[in-house]
């Protein structure tokens, strides 16, 4: 049985490490490469690097800030921000990430999903899905890094899931814009609904507040990861925390 992933998300903004609530009134949180140290020292399994900005502002992540989480860590490093072409991808990778994510260029250019996977394998493609439930529907949105600019895609969740493994996606993060921040536990009925059509590995992102979040996400849903940001950086919880509680139920999970 394949262990279950804890994994830190570094938002930023601004060469800062940033946190929000429901993807607004973001605050600063920390230094981007102590946080990452810290991480890679407390055992978590991997990191998620996102230049939060880079969407909103047509521009990309900054390469110089990859190679610097890369020089501190010793765990896998997946970036995301703006990555557009092959080109991007192929940098970001020679300077130490594992994986790239990409969320609104894959919407603008599906294409690109497959692009991306034929160059570098499938396991280095991940699609990172910010969703928010409107009229009882999961709309897929675009452009989230700022309240200003977020909007709809107008794909359904479940659409676009079955089109991205279609494409050659290795893996896609649920990030639950609803629940972003709030610390009242994952989307469950969300991860369910998406977990029944998805055949690659599923992340689970946005609302783990306490230990229970954990086993509850991992014991009712078929996710193979559990992100989280807010009560790591806000030091609620360690990663050691998360992951003897999780031993303690007997989840599968690399101490």
């Amino acid at each position: 049985m394949l262990t279950k992933r804890i994994i830190p998300c570094l938002d930023v903004r601004d060469d800062e490490v940033v946190k929000g609530i429901q993807f607004r009134n973001h605050e600063y949180v920390g230094s981007i490469t102590n946080l990452a140290q810290r991480y890679s020292n407390d055992g978590a399994d991997e990191l998620v690097f996102y230049d939060i900005g880079a969407s909103t502002s047509d521009s990309t992540v900054k390469k110089s800030w990859v190679s610097k989480v890369a020089d501190v860590i010793d765990i896998p490093f997946c970036v995301a921000g703006g990555i557009k072409t092959l080109e991007d991808a192929e940098e970001i990778l020679n300077l130490g990430a594992d994986k790239i994510s990409i969320n609104t260029p894959a919407i603008e250019n599906p294409k690109l999903i497959t692009e991306l996977s034929n160059e570098f394998g499938s396991q280095c493609v991940v699609i990172g899905m910010d969703i928010k439930i409107e009229d009882k529907k999961n709309y897929v949105y675009m452009k989230t890094g700022s309240e200003i600019t977020s909007q709809s895609s107008n794909k359904l969740a479940s659409e676009w899931v079955k089109q991205v493994q279609e494409l050659g996606a290795g893996e896609i993060v649920i990030n639950s814009m609803n629940k972003d921040g709030m610390r009242d536990g994952y989307s469950i009925d969300l991860l369910n609904e998406l977990g029944d059509i998805c055949d690659i590995p599923m992340i689970a992102s946005g609302g783990a507040g306490n230990i229970n979040h954990f086993i509850d996400v991992f014991t009712s849903t078929k996710v193979d990861g559990a992100l989280a940001a807010s009560i790591f950086h806000k030091q609620i919880y360690s990663i050691n925390d998360i992951k003897s509680g999780l031993s303690a139920n007997n989840i599968n999970i690399r101490l």
